[in-house]
């Protein structure tokens, strides 16, 4: 009996480790695991209670099912990630071996190029006008064309596919790599830029997960993606064979400076398909006037030779884009000093071809849903103020007659140009009944900066605003859009707190760009204006992020915005834009920033060594950008004037501002110009290196730096690059920092001249000022003391550990004490 009961029970017990589920037990199953993938064991206990169909199974049994659907769930998407990596290096190792096809025929061609120079060579025939080894295919423009003749247009647009072709996909344009790029199954593609052919040239082939058509459609809308596009009108649509299209085409690009005219063509373009099932949209440009005859006021007629994009479907969805963008963009038409730009093919494939790519996978993260969207927005509006903030800075910058601007006369002094735009007004578009008439007014000016990264200046105007801002011309803008008049005349001076909040609400996927918006804070001076907002909202645009790319720009656009953000809001874009020139007679080592460290938001990274090696490597000449700010503010028409003096005066002191930035965040690495500079008042750098080591050894008994040269100037190289942060304070009631090593600068996240203005309290947590504050006494009798490990603040607010403080007394000449020496050693960012 006991024997039959017990193999009942393991009977059952057996029965229950498989349990089959009905259907309806499934699906009820499933609908709780959509909403809670891991119950708790009351929420288990709960189901079987309620739910009719579940009562004949046990608690443990539904906590079995669970942890095998999270299995399988877990399964499920990892075997979907390892098919899109495959899919991925399957598409790129296909990318690979043509592009290892065309560097082998290159090669070939190469060489026989060289086999046929030497036979030339050696019998003495070869003439100045021998043109048969160029390996570049010049294309003369076009210079027949009617539009009554569509079969001269199909002719011409069938050269043109065969010409970017051999561009695309074989050796007509010498390609190189693009410094910095690398390829792989999550990297932005190969990028190329051409060498020794006529115009400049860039190429780009990569992998995006998007149908061909829906690529062809994106980027034939070249003003959505292209920022420098100013508009781009089709005239003149033929059908052409395999249900191709044959377009004429305007387009106008904006000026990227002050200092030069904006650029326009008129082009052809075919859009066919290949016998493969590749989609491909090639251009080239058309001789004549365009659309009315001539080129546009204010702009130069420009070429496009044979560019286009090859678009190839992939197997298992997605597709592989090449991308090929030739121009010709008249130099000679700007300043010497700014030809380089014009004849960069780098800056070709930082601004169309990579853009392009860059758009085009954009779009498919978002249409996949792997964008988070900030605000609440779709990632669509979002990018739609991106586009407005870029496109509002550069129409500022190039202020179009046909826009309505007008140009003020000057003040005798050409530095800054004010341009005038009666056809505006924000006041009018937020309060039409009680607005005045008025308009936009806009200040610009452009300025030559030598050695300064662009990435670098740009980050320290983005996080350190106070250094060169009136935040009160901020409100005076932004009052315009909280209902209209804000009379000049009787503004009245907010009290604004000199701190920023930066909110990010977007990001592209590369995060080479950044839309946020910057909140400072006001205080009102009156009871009565307490009531009222004093906050200055700005939306801000953010890009060049990136200290490694070649030939980027680097932008910092921003446009005061209500609180409410609004989806219309009207904008008026300001900022700043920093262009590098690369100069083909000074060949900058690529790659020389790679590691570049920050004084403002970066940790150290690069170490000592690195810096070190940077100091010694020597340039022929020293790298160059050029920056140009634009302010636009509204006005009432009575008082545009004032309003004109005040933009004037503002930018003048803005770029006095930036010069004295640039000054102070130029690497030390650019040559013994650059050493590190210490603020105004503190004795030289050499002598207070000296002071600190001296003091260091008389209290510890050990050398701080320790190198077997004794010159003053090498100290200072070994202090500047230390790897622990070292500070200089004063000995006031309120201590302030007067010098920071490179380390210093970086935990701190300032600059030598911000650094004026942090306190030694404001570094430190509550508990780290209760140490200081224990210790401080036997500092200032011993002359040195140890802090424990412990917490400080950077002037960003971002917390930095470390693991033991040393600070000492530093004494000058006669042993008196001048500062005090603070040494975080093994300091990171939390």
């Amino acid at each position: 009996m006991a024997m039959s009961c017990s193999g009942e029970i393991n009977k059952n017990l057996d029965s229950g480790k498989y349990v089959r589920y009905t259907s309806d037990q499934i699906e009820a199953l499933e609908r709780v695991y959509m909403e809670c993938p891991k119950p708790s064991s009351m929420r288990r206990h709960q189901l079987v209670r309620e739910c009719a169909i579940l009562s004949n199974i046990e608690p443990k049994q539904i906590k079995v099912w669970f942890q095998n659907r999270r299995c399988r769930e877990k399964q499920r998407k990892e075997a979907y990630g390892l098919q899109t990596v495959n899919r991925k290096l399957t598409a790129m190792n296909k990318l690979l071996m043509e592009e290892n096809d065309r560097l082998q025929k290159q090669v070939s061609q190469l060489v026989y190029e060289n086999g046929y120079m030497r036979h030339q060579l050696q019998n003495a025939s070869v003439t100045a006008t021998d043109t048969s080894c160029e390996s570049v295919v010049t294309t003369p423009q076009q210079t027949l064309w009617d539009v009554n003749n569509p079969a001269g247009l199909l002719s011409i647009a069938e050269e043109t596919l065969a010409e970017f072709l051999s561009k695309a996909t074989g050796t007509a344009v010498d390609w190189v790599q693009m410094p910095g790029m690398k390829p792989g199954p999550d990297s932005l593609g190969i990028v190329a830029i051409s060498h020794g052919c006529s115009g400049v040239a860039a190429r780009a082939c990569g992998l995006v997960s998007l149908e061909p058509t829906k690529i062809t459609e994106i980027l034939k809308d070249r003003p959505s993606w292209f920022r420098d596009c100013r508009s781009l009108e089709v005239f003149t649509v033929f059908p052409a064979g395999n249900g191709g299209t044959i377009e004429l085409v305007y387009m106008q690009m904006y000026a990227l400076t002050t200092l030069a005219p904006a650029r326009d063509f008129w082009t052809l373009r075919y859009t066919t398909t290949l016998e493969d099932g590749s989609l491909v949209v090639c251009e080239r440009s058309l001789s004549g006037g365009g659309p009315n005859g001539s080129t546009a006021p204010q702009s130069v007629r420009a070429q496009m030779l044979p560019s286009g994009y090859l678009i190839r479907p992939c197997e298992g969805g997605g597709s592989i884009i090449h991308i090929v963008d030739h121009l010709d963009l008249e130099a000679w038409s700007v300043p010497e000093v700014l030809r380089p730009l014009y004849e960069s093919s780098k800056v070709v494939a930082q601004k169309m071809t990579i853009a392009a790519l860059r758009h085009i996978r954009q779009i498919a993260q978002e249409m996949s849903g792997e964008v988070v969207y900030g605000l609440g927005r779709q990632p669509a509006v979002l990018r739609t103020f991106s586009e407005r903030l870029s496109r509002g800075f550069n129409d500022a910058i190039n202020s179009f007659n046909d826009d309505g601007w007008l140009v003020m006369g000057s003040d005798a002094v050409e530095d800054v140009i004010i341009g005038i735009n009666t056809t505006k007004n924000v006041g009018a578009h937020v309060s039409p009944t009680n607005a005045m008439p008025g308009g936009i007014l806009c200040a610009k000016a452009s300025m030559l900066l030598q050695n300064v990264p662009p990435a670098l200046l740009v980050r320290f105007l983005r996080e350190h605003r106070f250094e060169w801002a009136d935040y009160n011309i901020d409100a005076y803008s932004a009052s315009f859009l909280k209902g209209g008049s804000y009379a000049f005349q009787g503004l009245r001076t907010t009290k604004f707190s000199g701190s920023q909040i930066i909110m990010p609400i977007a990001h592209t996927v590369e995060h080479e760009e950044f839309l946020e918006v910057i909140r400072i804070e006001g205080h009102a001076f009156t009871h009565e204006e307490a009531v009222l907002s004093r906050d200055v909202h700005l939306l801000q645009l953010y890009n060049g992020v990136d200290e490694d790319a070649i030939g980027a720009f680097s932008e910092l656009v921003f446009a005061p915005i209500d609180e409410l953000f609004p989806d219309d809001a009207p904008l008026l874009p300001s900022g700043f834009r920093v262009i590098p020139l690369d100069s083909k007679t000074c060949e900058i080592q690529d790659g020389l920033t790679a590691h570049r460290t920050l004084d403002l938001a970066s940790s150290l990274e690069a170490g000592a060594s690195v810096n070190r090696e940077r100091s010694n490597t020597s340039n022929t000449c020293s790298p160059r950008s050029v920056l140009t700010i634009a302010f636009q503010v509204p006005y009432e028409i009575h008082l545009r004037d004032n309003v004109a003096t005040m933009a004037r005066q503002y930018v003048r002191s803005v770029v006095s501002s930036v010069q004295r930035v640039a000054l102070a965040i130029t690497p030390a690495w650019l040559g013994s110009r650059m050493e590190p500079k210490l603020p105004p008042g503190s004795p030289e750098a050499l002598t207070l290196t000296r002071w600190i080591c001296q003091s260091y050894s008389y209290h510890f008994g050990v050398e701080l730096l320790r190198s077997d040269s004794q010159s003053r100037d090498s100290m200072l190289k070994l202090l500047w690059n230390h790897s622990d942060a070292i500070l200089c304070c004063s000995l006031k009631s309120l201590p302030v920092f007067t010098f920071a090593n490179q380390a210093g600068l970086n935990m701190l996240e300032t600059t030598l001249v911000a650094l004026q203005d942090v306190t030694l309290d404001k570094i430190f947590d509550e508990s780290g000022r209760k140490a200081l504050c224990s210790e401080f006494n036997k500092l200032m009798q011993q002359g040195y003391t140890y802090l424990p490990v412990g917490i400080c603040l950077s002037t960003m607010g971002r917390h930095v550990s470390y693991e033991q403080a040393i600070a000492w007394k530093v004494l000058g000449e006669d042993d008196t004490p001048h500062c005090l020496a603070f040494a975080f050693i093994n300091w990171s960012f939390v």
